[in-house]
């Protein structure tokens, strides 16, 4: 070739490395959630049983933009930005008053050597774990295992029995690292800072898959907020989950102790899913034992039909204990779709 091209290919060297650049530097946007509806019938222990048409009682519907950017040598800016809804009445949030982005509000860093870093409103590990290690996954309405955590069956609450682990299930103000993967062992550290609301909130997990098996530990203290009915809060739990498919076997243990009310309550459950075709059969009972208050029971049966990868069918029913009280007996009949 002549000399007289040589600028030439320097030139077409350049506009190909800034082309690159470009290309390599475009961020990426997702529009995304979830649209959970039933109709059947709800009933607490000791309450009358409701008809009614309900959003969220497999998965809390949500909908959601996240993105990322990559700033290059492996290094990428993550977000996402979460607002749960109830679909039935077409109302933000998760009740009246619920922050707009409550699931997840945050941005950070991230990168396949160092992990990720980050900072605003962070979904908690312990909620995490729990809904990782039983079938009924993160089911608000029918999932023993989040029931008896995260929420009551007495409205409003009236003793100590009644309050499970404060601090809701994302922590506002909050600082995030999770982990990149050391032969299937990961782990997070999380922390919101008190900025005058009650002091902070500290959280551990380290969760492990290998194969069949996957096991998980959490740990968090609960301080920024307190009052009484959001109390001081330590909590730990153990799960696990051994899949012989079709088969796959699940089990939970934790304590929560509450300080504020000078109360220790342990949680476990034993659960597993039978994969029959397209469709699944759920089964899960979970038991809340407090040092004071009553004991409570609960059994949920399922079958989750997949008709697409976006949408499945599902019919559960649940039986209620606690002690002292008429057993609560509640059913659904649904379609979840994730778009």
């Amino acid at each position: 070739m002549p000399r007289s091209s040589a600028p030439l290919r320097l030139v077409a060297a350049c506009l190909l490395a800034a082309g690159a650049a470009t290309a390599h530097a475009q961020p990426s946007v997702t529009m995304y959630g979830l649209i959970d509806l039933s109709f059947g019938a709800t009933q607490a222990p000791g309450a009358k049983s409701s008809k009614n048409v309900n959003s969220g009682n497999m998965t809390t519907s949500f909908i959601g933009v996240k993105g990322s950017e990559d700033l290059g040598g492996g290094m990428s800016t993550v977000y996402a930005l979460e607002s749960f809804m109830r679909s039935d009445t077409a109302a933000a949030g998760r009740f009246d008053g619920d922050t707009f982005w409550a699931r997840n509000a945050y941005v950070g860093l991230t990168s396949p050597a160092a992990g990720t870093l980050t900072l605003g409103r962070n979904t908690t590990s312990l909620f995490v774990n729990t809904l990782l290690f039983n079938s009924f996954g993160d089911s608000f309405g029918f999932s023993p295992s989040i029931r008896h955590t995260f929420t009551s069956s007495t409205t409003p609450r009236t003793q100590a029995s009644d309050v499970q682990v404060s601090g809701d299930t994302g922590w506002s103000d909050s600082v995030r690292y999770a982990s990149p993967s050391f032969g299937g062992l990961s782990f997070t550290a999380h922390a919101a800072l008190g900025e005058g609301s009650g002091g902070r909130n500290l959280g551990l997990s380290a969760l492990y898959f290998a194969g069949p098996l996957a096991a998980g530990v959490a740990w968090q203290k609960v301080e920024k907020g307190t009052g009484a009915f959001n109390p001081d809060t330590t909590a730990w739990q153990l799960g696990a989950s051994y899949n012989l498919a079709p088969l796959k076997l699940y089990a939970q243990y934790g304590s929560n102790d509450n300080k504020t009310l000078d109360n220790t309550i342990k949680v476990w459950g034993l659960g597993a899913d039978y994969s029959i075709g397209l469709g699944k059969v759920l089964v899960q009972y979970g038991q809340l034992s407090p040092d004071v208050g009553a004991d409570q029971k609960t059994l949920s049966l399922g079958y989750d039909y997949l008709m697409s990868k976006r949408t499945d069918l599902y019919a559960v029913y649940m039986n209620e204990k606690k002690s002292g009280l008429s057993s609560g007996n509640s059913y659904a009949f649904g379609v979840r779709h994730r778009f």
